[in-house]
């Protein structure tokens, strides 16, 4: 179970049976100039359980409807600050957030900490150094 502390915020909620992330809502009204971006906070403070990680992800209809994009958010286990999500805004137009809008979806991920070692070489594949693209044939 995730802890949540709730400081002027709306506890998350999955829209659906089916969702993956569940809704993160704005504390507080703020307006988002075109070409600028805000920290929204949430009211929200979470105790994840160990060897978990929450996810900020975006809203598909913030930027499809509004240009507006959410910046990719990683809440580690120990932190225990307020979750705030950041959101940039591409439209022509500002945007204005209203306490209770729906900014950001959570999602809750079970995390595998790798161990890292240094390596004179690598192995030799098929994809070698390409990038950006290169698998799309």
């Amino acid at each position: 179970m995730v802890r949540v502390q709730i400081e002027g915020g709306v506890l998350p909620e999955y829209a659906s049976e089916g969702a993956a992330g569940a809704d993160l809502r704005a504390r507080e009204a703020l307006a988002i100039p075109p070409g600028g971006r805000a920290a929204v906070p949430t009211g929200l403070r979470l105790a994840l359980p160990p060897g978990y990680v929450g996810l900020v992800w975006p809203r598909s209809g913030l930027a499809v409807r509004h240009g507006i994009d959410t910046l990719a958010g990683v809440i580690d286990s120990d932190y225990r600050g307020e979750v705030r999500v950041v959101l940039v805004n591409h439209g022509q137009e500002p945007f204005q957030i209203a306490p209770g809008d729906r900014v950001a979806q959570l999602l809750i991920q079970r995390v595998e900490r790798a161990a890292f070692g240094e390596a004179s070489a690598l192995d030799v594949t098929e994809r070698g150094q390409g990038g950006f693209g290169s698998t799309g044939r």
